[in-house]
């Protein structure tokens, strides 16, 4: 299983999907220090240290212990919360999950959010609702898979 950590501004979803890739009741709250969850070597990281460029040290010594960096940006936040290259501050893989897909009434919503984690990095997208768990699985599928069954699994 790969080891990751969950990057995105504040109120993009982050604790939510960790609590429900861990299979626990959603309790709101705001995410002070960074968090491990230690069944499924989540991290969760507060959305202070993305959007505060003088915390990006925190996210990148945090980053040591994870396997893949997973960036988040909710289809419902306009703004422009991941520089271009933001993610290459990490000498890992990156993938990007799009949340709050159930939330915006046109896609050009969702190819923005797309749009902003391709630029940060991102070399696979989610599109994740964690109201009805759209995607739910299969970000959990691709977060259980090994790197090697992954690499098998796209050269077939």
């Amino acid at each position: 299983m790969k080891k990751p950590i969950f990057i995105g501004a504040v109120g993009c979803g982050k604790t939510t999907l960790c609590q429900r890739l861990q299979k626990q009741a959603v309790k709101y709250r705001k995410t002070q220090v960074v968090q491990f969850y230690q069944h499924n070597q989540l991290i969760d990281t507060p959305g202070e240290f993305m959007e505060h460029r003088q915390y990006y040290s925190a996210l990148t010594i945090t980053a040591v212990d994870a396997d893949v960096v997973v960036l988040l940006q909710s289809a419902t936040d306009r703004r422009q919360t991941f520089s271009p290259g933001f993610g290459s501050m990490f000498p890992k893989r990156k993938i990007g999950v799009v949340t709050k897909v159930d939330l915006i009434s046109k896609d050009s919503d969702i190819k923005r959010a797309r749009r902003q984690l391709v630029l940060a990095g991102a070399k696979t997208i989610f599109e994740v609702s964690l109201t009805d768990n759209t995607g739910l699985d299969e970000l959990a599928d691709y977060l259980e898979m090994s790197f090697d069954d992954e690499q098998s699994t796209s050269t077939n």
